[in-house]
């Protein structure tokens, strides 16, 4: 079968050129998609369109509320994403899958992940796709790989790599540092080799945030050629665009080693404006977790970090070699970029922060304590259990209203009674305006006990406001589902919204929450099926925590569906089901990622159908959620969980299998 190159679908140019939908609270508009992806060769021939998520909104600034003032031609700029497929291992996420475990890098530990985390019954599907990608043939996944999909970033040293993802401003491709040679200053540049003009055809990137003039995210290293093969110069590192000046974050630690200085990685995850410059926040690599010494100074080196060649390339040839692989830690003053091994290079990372100016100009420093191979008092690798890392991410920021100094929310590792590693919710208040000094607390609530029966495995901050006002994630032991919690700094400990919002967040539903504004509005996803033996479909939500807000009532929640529904089924609204929320600004504007069909779906109850069920109907966009001004609680209309009429439905969309390919785990039960 001929090449066939993906290129921009009716559904991209009619979605970019819609009218905003009609809805009772909120207009729905679309966001273009002009991802360049679509015109890059690819190495797998599927015809299958984008996927374009959100990753937040700009801020509003001092703009009044939407319900209070008319906003339908507000500019506010949406961030995000296109993909061709799975990740394998998220681009946005500091260790995968937030599980703090060394073994995700196989077809066989993905599957271990699954089974022992989600519980899905089709773990062994979910595995292959994540490795291989989404349209992979069964029993000859090598030869007719799908899209995406880690094996195919594992063996580019050999294979050569195509993108998968590119970040985007408002639908349009943001250029990064990273395909320019000359914007590469590590020690070892000069051994990375040479790479040809279409070296941003084999970068993966995400666009995290717009602020000012400012825009900022993760982006990989180019892919060089040189006489051993095909290197990075790193996974993974943070970037900052101002003023036509293309940043790279790179790591902070002022003692680290040649391993870390030029492989290490780096996340810009959130920004603010603080003395007229941009304060990004995000996690900084500062010592290799795959061969190192644990707390009581024992060399740790277990061949299950590095995967074996005959995984990634179903050959023995060329051999990957675990003795070479620790030569990376050990000697990495040598040619980092002359063995495939050092690809595999893992680390143990800091809460970091960058001040970017709009001359370009960068100030770093780290939010975690301590220097060498100690952070918060942690060796780098637990004593106990070799998988686990010391791990540490700023993953928001905001200027506390108090007293103007940045609080950072995310989570750090603790030492569990002595007995593992766990990474647990945090923030972190600068001492001074100098940021040379930084406190750490642990939400409280949310304590991770030790022994199997604990209630729960990871913690995680993900957003704060300038009310100190933390929302995030408790993911329960093993197939517990995640839980969606809110936290007032000075509170004796977190509230779940299961408990304060039970109507909709339902007994042992998933939930994640996304993003809060100053006015304490909540956005997120939350599970709306109870399905049995199969992965729950879930939709977007908002709660308003502490203040009302136009037709939103505090202290209540709502599914974006009902409040974007305007009850007809030929309207632009129903052809929306609205899946994640990942953003919220002062004015109420909402960024959210959506499940989009041509011709509308077959009723507007939850579970319909699009065109009555046929494969590829469903599309995966990003939208703009804008308020309309002056709408009331009577304008809310709640949609039927399901509907008979025109045609019986039974099942639901489509959008668990889009979320579960891009790499967004719901951790949903098997009942």
């Amino acid at each position: 079968m001929p090449h066939k190159m993906l290129k921009l679908s009716t559904l991209a140019i009619l979605v970019a050129g819609a009218s905003q939908a009609s809805a009772a609270v909120y207009t729905i508009e679309p966001v273009a998609q002009n991802s360049t992806l679509t015109d890059q060769p690819y190495p797998v021939q599927l015809d299958s369109s984008l996927m374009y998520v959100s990753t937040g909104i700009e801020s509003s600034g001092t703009d009044a509320s939407c319900f209070e003032s008319d906003c339908s031609n507000n500019s506010y700029k949406i961030s995000g994403q296109a993909l061709r497929g799975s990740q394998g291992k998220p681009l946005q996420e500091t260790v995968a899958y937030n599980a703090n475990d060394q073994r995700a890098n196989s077809e066989g530990s993905l599957y271990s992940y699954c089974n022992y985390n989600l519980g899905y019954e089709t773990c062994e599907d979910w595995a292959k796709k994540e490795f291989f990608g989404l349209g992979y043939t069964k029993d000859d996944e090598f030869n007719a790989p799908g899209l995406g999909g880690l094996q195919k970033k594992s063996a580019s040293w050999v294979n050569g790599y195509s993108s998968n993802s590119q970040g985007l401003v408002d639908g349009n491709p943001v250029k990064t540092f990273a395909s320019d040679s000359a914007k590469y200053n590590g020690s070892q540049k000069d051994n990375l080799g040479s790479f040809d003009g279409s070296a941003e055809e084999s970068t993966d990137s995400i666009v995290n945030g717009v602020v000012g003039d400012f825009i900022y995210g993760i982006t990989s290293s180019a892919l060089f050629t040189n006489s051993s093969g095909n290197p990075r110069a790193f996974d993974k590192r943070g970037f900052v665009n101002v003023g036509g000046n293309d940043i790279a974050l790179d790591p902070v630690a002022k003692d680290a080693s040649s391993l870390v200085s030029n492989m290490g990685q780096t996340q810009a995850n959130a920004g603010v404006l603080f003395n007229d410059q941009l304060l990004v926040v995000g996690s900084s690599a500062y010592s290799p977790s795959f061969y190192g010494k644990d707390s009581n100074g024992n060399v740790r080196q277990d061949e299950y970090k590095l995967p074996s060649s005959g995984e990634i390339l179903k050959s023995d040839t060329p051999k990957l070699d675990f003795n070479r692989f620790k030569k990376c830690a050990t000697d990495s003053s040598t040619n980092l970029y002359a063995s495939w091994e050092c690809q595999f290079s893992t680390f143990a990372n800091e809460a970091a922060f960058w001040l970017v100016d709009v001359n370009g100009d960068t100030k770093s420093g780290s939010i975690s304590t301590g220097t060498g191979e100690q952070r918060d008092g942690l060796a780098v690798i637990d004593r106990d259990n070799d998988s686990l890392s010391f791990q540490a991410s700023a993953k928001s920021v905001a200027l506390n209203q108090a007293n103007g100094l940045p609080i950072a929310a995310g989570y750090s590792t603790s030492d569990v009674r002595n007995d593992f590693y766990a990474m647990q919710a945090a923030y972190f208040t600068a001492d001074n305006a100098d940021l040379t000094s930084w406190k750490r607390i642990f939400v409280p609530g949310l304590s991770i006990k030790p022994g199997d029966d604990r209630d729960f495995t990871y913690t995680i901050a993900n957003a704060v406001n300038n009310q100190s006002m933390i929302v995030g994630d408790a993911k329960g032991n093993g197939r517990k589902p995640l839980r969606a919690y809110i936290y007032k700094v000075g509170a004796s400990n977190a509230e779940f919204l299961d408990q304060l919002a039970p109507s909709l967040f339902f007994k042992n539903s998933n939930s994640h929450a996304s993003a809060i504004n100053n006015y304490d509005q909540v956005v997120g996803w939350v599970d709306v099926s109870t399905d049995t033996n199969a992965e729950r479909r879930h939709r977007a939500f908002t709660y308003m925590a502490d203040t009302t807000q136009g037709p939103l009532a505090a202290k209540k929640a709502w599914l974006l569906d009902d409040l974007t529904n305007d009850g007809k089924q030929d309207s632009n609204a129903n052809k929306y089901r609205i899946i994640n929320a990942t953003g919220v600004n002062d004015a109420g504007v909402i960024s959210a990622s959506a499940l989009y069909c041509e011709k509308g779906y077959d009723n507007t109850s939850q579970s319909s159908l699009c065109n009555g069920g046929e494969p590829g109907a469903e599309k995966y966009v990003s939208v703009k959620l804008t308020p309309i001004n002056g709408a009331k609680e009577s304008d809310i209309i709640v949609r039927k969980a399901q509907d008979d009429d025109p045609v019986k439905r039974s099942g639901g969309s489509l959008g668990i299998l889009a979320l579960t390919a891009l790499g967004f785990i719901g951790f949903r039960r098997r009942k």
